[in-house]
């Protein structure tokens, strides 16, 4: 499911992101969880672009249910298929635990 939201995730209201509920199993999300796997390998069928907010969660293959657990993400890098050997329509996500600054904020010491 695709969703349009702003004030829920970034302060400035003017901002429009997607927000993508995802499953991902427990070794991923463990791996998430801990920082070591900054990214995800997907298939793009929802569009996904830099900016848009992800909520991860946890999901059992073996039961087909969801742990209970969940942690929210935000797209901070996009790899498009059909290159790099990253076969056409799947794309690499970077994953970053902070929502993007808004467009033309650079100092967050000033935030």
């Amino acid at each position: 499911m695709t969703y349009t939201s702003a004030s829920a995730l970034l302060s400035t209201p003017a901002t429009t992101i997607s927000f993508h509920e995802l499953k991902v199993w427990p070794a991923c999300f463990a791996a998430v969880l801990s920082g070591s796997k900054p990214f995800d390998v997907r298939f793009n069928d929802r569009q996904y672009k830099v900016g848009d907010a992800l909520l991860l969660r946890e999901y059992e293959p073996e039961s087909e249910q969801y742990s209970g657990r969940s942690t929210e993400r935000w797209v901070s890098y996009l790899l498009q298929g059909g290159s790099f050997g990253l076969e056409e329509g799947w794309c690499v996500l970077g994953l970053a635990e902070h929502p993007p600054l808004p467009a033309g904020v650079h100092d967050t010491r000033l935030w």
